[in-house]
């Protein structure tokens, strides 16, 4: 059965959607109320190129929330447990953004661009309305909006020569997190040294949408003589590689997860004297045995790959779920991730997943499945 996703004035285009389309996309999902290219006609080719080239992404839909002001970073700090102290201008943080009772909201990647400057790179859900109402409501001196930024990502092994051909040699110093403020001709953008996917690789944050079609063409043609081609975010990539997708693996009010059994508990800062939003939440989580774990799975057969989260059972009894399947050639097996509870995580019990009425036999599998 076929499908399409009708393309209105309700979902918003990146700066680069023209180019991907004249690029031969061939599906599009819906990220951030945007568009984002799902594939380009040949995944096989793309998850090639991503582990043994360079692919690049329209990840426009990777939308910025920006706090700006005199208490920008007294905001950014409160909407996290992870303590920002020590973080310096032109460095990039994972931050985990947590409610009142500890459920996991957004995951976004933060950037300091000056000490009243902060960008949250975030996950598809509507931060902005949260970030801007406690700031509101706190009555502290910050501006919370949505810039002009559309980030291009460019991944794989070869990413790094790519960056050196565009943008000179030193961008391979660059740490992992870091970012510069540069322009590209006369295009003024954002360079880190970050991405979704476990191959390395750096995003453009352009700070001119009218661009869009400019910059594609020329991060394409300098990647050209490395075999760039165009691609997305890799779902299959990032379950061998134990990367966590908020969208898929928690999201408020279905699945909820805390950040302990996201494996986030080296970034909760209890210890800090700062404030933050589900303190005191999370203080009572740490005070307890975890309930669930994170874990990977290696399911038998050739399962139906369900598109929604699906239970996981032991001996018949539920005992989590799995938020996301798909098979991996490189294990060789249908690999998925999920949340199992405690209890039957070191049990001998048989494990099933369940999809559409029919149980596919499981066994654990430590994350990532590759290293």
């Amino acid at each position: 059965m076929t499908f399409s996703i009708g393309i209105g004035p309700n979902i918003r285009k990146s700066a680069y959607f023209d180019a991907t389309v004249r690029d031969g996309v061939r599906c599009f999902s819906v990220y951030n109320h945007m568009y984002i290219p799902g594939d380009f006609g040949d995944p096989e080719a793309e998850y090639d190129r991503l582990l043994n080239g360079v692919a690049m992404w329209d990840v426009g839909a990777q939308r910025q929330v920006e706090l700006t002001g005199p208490d920008a970073g007294r905001l950014a700090q409160y909407l996290t447990p992870r303590n920002l102290a020590k973080t310096r201008v032109g460095q990039g943080r994972y931050v985990p953004l947590c409610d009142h009772d500890g459920w996991l909201i957004n995951d976004p990647v933060l950037l300091k661009l000056a000490e009243d400057r902060f960008w949250l790179s975030v996950a598809d859900s509507d931060i902005h309305l949260w970030a801007a109402a406690i700031g509101r409501e706190k009555g502290w001196d910050v501006a919370v909006g949505e810039p002009d930024v559309s980030p291009m990502a460019i991944q794989g092994p070869k990413a790094i020569d790519v960056a050196a051909a565009l943008f000179g040699e030193t961008v391979r110093d660059l740490r992992h997190f870091g970012f510069i403020s540069t322009k590209l001709d006369d295009m003024p953008l954002v360079l880190a040294r970050s991405g979704w996917s476990k191959q390395g690789g750096y995003e453009l944050y352009l700070m001119d949408r009218s661009c869009g079609t400019q910059l594609w063409d020329r991060v394409k043609t300098a990647g050209a003589p490395f075999g760039i081609g165009p691609g997305a975010p890799n779902d299959i990539e990032r379950l061998e590689g134990g990367l966590i997708s908020y969208g898929a693996d928690m999201r408020w009010q279905d699945y909820r997860a805390n950040p302990f059994e996201m494996g986030f508990g080296g970034l909760i800062d209890l210890a800090a004297d700062h404030d933050f939003v589900g303190r005191a939440a999370l203080e009572r989580l740490a005070a307890k045995p975890l309930a669930r774990r994170r874990t990977g799975l290696i399911v038998d057969g050739h399962p139906p790959l369900p598109g929604h989260t699906v239970r996981l059972t032991c001996d018949g009894q539920d005992a989590g779920f799995v938020s996301e399947l798909a098979y991996s050639k490189r294990i060789g097996a249908t690999i998925a991730v999920g949340l199992i509870g405690a209890e039957f995580a070191d049990a001998s019990g048989a494990l099933a997943v369940m999809i559409d009425g029919a149980a596919y036999p499981a066994r654990l599998h430590d994350l990532p499945f590759v290293t």
